[in-house]
This record gives C-alpha cells, sequence and structure tokens, in this order.
C-alpha cells in the first residue's frame, strides 16, 4: 500500500465535509448522502437546455469520483475506538506499585 501524505487525507476530509476522528458510520453515512446529492441521473430534468444538462452531468460524474476516491482513502485509515482510549488510564512513571 502507498503512504498517503497529511495533503491527500486533508483534501479527503474536505471532499466530504468531516474531521477527524473519523469513525466506520460516520464515513458511510456521510458517503450515501452525498451520493445521492451528486448521482448524475439527479441531473436529467433540470434543465432544457443540452448544454447546461451536460455540464451538470459531468460535474456530478466528477463530484461522485471524488467522493468515491475520498471514501476510499478514508476507509482504508485504521479506526481509532474513542470508547476504548478514554477508558484506558495514562501511563504514570511516578506512580508507587
Amino acid at each position: 500500500m502507498t503512504d498517503v501524505n497529511q495533503e491527500d487525507l486533508n483534501h479527503a476530509l474536505e471532499v466530504l465535509g468531516l474531521t477527524l476522528p473519523v469513525t466506520s458510520e460516520t464515513l458511510a453515512r456521510t458517503r450515501r448522502a452525498l451520493l445521492h446529492t451528486w448521482n448524475p441521473a439527479r441531473y436529467s430534468n433540470l434543465t432544457n437546455n443540452p448544454k447546461k444538462y451536460m455540464q451538470a452531468y459531468k460535474k456530478a460524474e466528477e463530484m461522485t469520483k471524488l467522493i468515491e476516491a475520498a471514501y476510499t482513502l478514508l476507509s482504508a485509515m485504521p479506526v481509532t475506538d474513542e470508547a476504548s482510549s478514554e477508558k484506558r488510564e495514562p501511563l504514570d512513571v511516578n506512580r508507587e506499585k
């Protein structure tokens, strides 16, 4: 697997409108909502002007590809379980045994 740099991660988060930390449920819900919004078929009855229709259709196709790429990138990253990390006690090296 290739290394993911911070710019790619930030761009993926920006495309999906999310901030870290991201849970898999939030990621999937956001993906579904954005794919519904940017579904190219939704632009079929938007206008009678074929040029404007094709512009909107191509924009929707671009956004669909961006959303899928961002989802793929973020879903491949390990997700930390916030609940389990909060329950852990910090290691205190000065504590007596």
